[in-house]
């Protein structure tokens, strides 16, 4: 694939991660809040990760993929936003089980995800 190739690919990718990740937000922190919705997306786009390099996709797709996609997908950003906002509104233990959790859960998902991506 030609550079201009990959990045358009990328681009395309990354609209539609943009998407899924406004979607999925969405409907979780309707139902349960802005921190889980972030949660939700953040561990299902850690999971894909871990499939991707599980599964040894490289080159040119694995970048439109990862970088594309879930690049766009995930965000660190609204994970810290969301335990800043618990912090302002002094939910100190909701602010560590925040961050504690999704680090631990994060973790967990790429080693699931790489042996998904392994037997595929």
């Amino acid at each position: 694939m030609t550079g201009v190739g990959v990045w358009l690919g990328i681009g395309v990718a990354g609209a539609a991660g943009s998407a899924a990740r406004f979607l999925l937000h969405g409907a979780v922190a309707r139902r349960r809040g802005h921190p889980l919705g972030t949660f939700a997306v953040n561990l299902t786009g850690t999971l894909a990760l871990g499939v991707l390099v599980g599964a040894t996709l490289h080159g040119d797709a694995y970048r439109i993929a990862a970088t594309g996609f879930l690049g766009a997908y995930t965000t660190f950003s609204a994970w810290m936003l969301a335990s800043y906002r618990q912090a302002e509104g002094r939910q100190r233990a909701g602010v560590w089980a925040n961050i504690v959790i999704s680090l631990l859960t994060g973790i967990a998902a790429i080693v699931v995800g790489r042996h998904v991506g392994r037997l595929l």
